[in-house]
């Protein structure tokens, strides 16, 4: 006998076959949305750098790569090439093009304040990084730079049982390097049997050191130390020393850690030490920071990256750049 399907039945079964189609609809048409809300969500940072040509900033350049592949972030690098207008500038076209977070390594800390303060009325956040940084950053990630001038001050007044005659090679007018000073100038308030007989500013490069550095060796007959706020201008002071032939007289320590620094210690001669830095470390940190300043969390003011003293005796431990 042939049965009859109840009418009922038939629009029961086909009403269940609709409600459970769009539900299935539904849960694929919200997971493709919330991907594409990933994708489209990629965060645009700035960093601007006082200068590419210091293998310091180049590290800072490579941990703003490492941050942007680990945060899914685009970076775009810029040097200001030491001018403060340039960096300025570089500031102005990022908030031009409306990035979501600025990291601002400044080649003056005062000078760069106004572009600071258009950064922040466009609500783009700023994060200095190896130097504070006037007009209204949210934090600052850097080296413990207080501690780097300490290491080096007490490396060098061991080395030198407490008395001497030293020269200290000043830099740009930023906070890492003030700092470093005053970290330094403090351990030899202990020592006063060793004598500062020249501070000048060797401009934190090379080649600005060697010129300040040959005069001063013209002027001074007995040079005991040298302190340098940073490595390339250990670099130049330890150049300078070697075409007076005069590479033997005395040594000298640094600050960041650098390639060359590495390369100098490893021939046991003039460089005797460098408080080393981490400047891929502290880029990774700001991102970091920024993002979570994006989410709406509270942070801290300032971050500070310990350093470390690598002299000639443990330069083959240091894990470098």
């Amino acid at each position: 006998m042939k049965r009859t399907v109840k009418p009922s039945f038939m629009i029961l079964s086909l009403l269940m076959f609709i409600i459970l189609s769009a539900c299935a609809t539904g849960a694929n048409t919200q997971n493709t949305s919330a991907g594409s809300t990933d994708a489209a969500k990629k965060v645009r940072i700035g960093l601007t750098v006082p200068t590419l040509s210091n293998p310091f900033f180049v590290a800072m350049s490579k941990g703003a790569q490492e941050a942007a592949s680990k945060f899914n972030a685009e970076v775009i690098t810029v040097s200001a090439d030491q001018d403060l207008a340039k960096q300025t500038a570089q500031i102005e076209d990022f908030i031009t093009k409306k990035v979501d977070l600025i990291l601002l390594s400044p080649f003056d800390s005062k000078g760069i304040a106004a572009a600071v303060a258009q950064a922040k009325a466009a609500n783009i956040p700023v994060i200095a990084v190896d130097g504070f940084a006037e007009g209204g950053i949210n934090t600052v990630v850097m080296s413990d730079n207080v501690m780097a001038g300490t290491l080096a001050g007490e490396y060098l007044a061991k080395r030198l049982n407490g008395k001497g005659q030293i020269v200290i090679m000043d830099g740009p007018p930023v906070s890492a390097v003030t700092d470093r000073i005053k970290g330094f100038e403090e351990v030899m308030k202990k020592y006063p049997e060793i004598k500062v007989i020249s501070k000048q500013n060797g401009e934190g490069n090379r080649e600005k050191a060697l010129s300040v550095m040959e005069n001063i060796l013209q002027a001074n007959k007995k040079i005991d130390a040298v302190f340098a706020i940073n490595d390339p201008e250990g670099v130049g002071i330890k150049i300078a020393a070697e075409q007076a032939g005069r590479g033997g007289e005395f040594f000298i320590v640094g600050v960041d850690g650098a390639p060359d620094a590495v390369t100098a210690l490893k021939e046991k001669k003039a460089f005797a030490a460098t408080s080393a830095q981490f400047p891929n470390e502290m880029v990774v940190k700001a991102v970091e920071l920024g993002l979570q300043i994006k989410e709406g969390k509270s942070i801290d003011s300032k971050v500070l990256i310990p350093v470390e003293l690598i002299t000639q005796e443990n330069v083959e431990q240091y894990r470098g750049w």
